[in-house]
């Protein structure tokens, strides 16, 4: 068995300070994926640039200080590839990072924000077509695919604490859900979803009126899988008492190896 472990950290400095070495080194993911880096890693903190036990591999943006991610890997589970996603528009911006292993083909993402008023909407709708796309070849190609990150969609109103009044807000848009209901339909499964049916789970909650302690959340993080790889899935589980971010990370167990051969 193998865990790969999903985090926005918003920012790997921040979350350096307030405690993700320590969290870390109790979780001990085979995989961790973050997204919002926000640095290259030489300019990481040393606990997050070189954990114990750990590679790590980065894709940072051009732009510094802003978006990017990351993937850390546990020694002896190193991938025998790991690449963008060859899409200069967003590999400029650090948005993926594809790690290749016999088993499957992880893909480390971390999708736009279409903005409020949705200046970057057109960019974000390009994204989600690209990594679909993306995906379906990988899936021609007879690959198994685990496409985790910050989706930075709630698909339905069960995926966030008060629908009716974000109804045409950024990351509850019709178009943003209708790409959802396209990414499903062409057969790829939200893992959690596929374990759990009730509502209150969330990933992401604003600094704001003590929406994290009020539970008015947002579920964005995701590890979605093709069909066929579903039955090597374990658990899908919200680790929401993790602190360190507005984000809280998502941990999805699998029935594989996670070695090169």
């Amino acid at each position: 068995m193998i865990t790969v472990v999903t985090w926005n950290v918003n920012g790997i400095r921040a979350a350096a300070r307030n405690g993700f070495a320590e969290w870390l080194a109790r979780e001990q993911p085979t995989m961790l994926c973050l997204q919002e880096i926000k640095a290259a890693g030489q300019d990481a903190p040393d606990e997050a640039r070189t954990p114990p036990g750990y590679t790590t591999f980065w894709r940072p943006a051009l732009r510094k200080g802003y978006s990017g991610v990351a993937t850390f890997v546990r020694h002896g589970h190193e991938p025998a590839a790991v690449y963008p996603m060859g899409a200069e528009e967003f590999d400029a911006e650090g948005r993926v990072q594809v790690l290749e292993y016999p088993e499957f083909t992880l893909i480390n993402a971390y999708f736009p924000k279409s903005q409020t008023e949705g200046p970057r909407l057109q960019y974000k709708l390009d994204f989600c077509e690209a990594i679909l796309k993306y995906c379906r070849q990988l899936r021609k190609q007879g690959r198994n695919v685990l496409l985790c990150g910050d989706y930075n969609i709630a698909h339905k109103e069960i995926d966030l604490a008060r629908p009716k009044e974000n109804e045409n807000n950024p990351g509850f848009l019709p178009v943003e859900r209708a790409f959802m209901d396209k990414f499903t339909k062409a057969g790829f499964v939200d893992t959690f979803r596929h374990f759990c049916d009730d509502p209150g789970y969330y990933t992401w909650w604003s600094y704001r009126a003590r929406a994290r302690e009020k539970n008015v959340g947002w579920r964005l993080d995701c590890h979605c899988v093709n069909p066929e790889f579903i039955e090597r899935v374990r658990a899908c589980e919200i680790l929401s008492e993790v602190k360190g971010s507005d984000h809280c990370p998502v941990r999805v167990t699998l029935d594989c190896e996670g070695q090169r051969e």
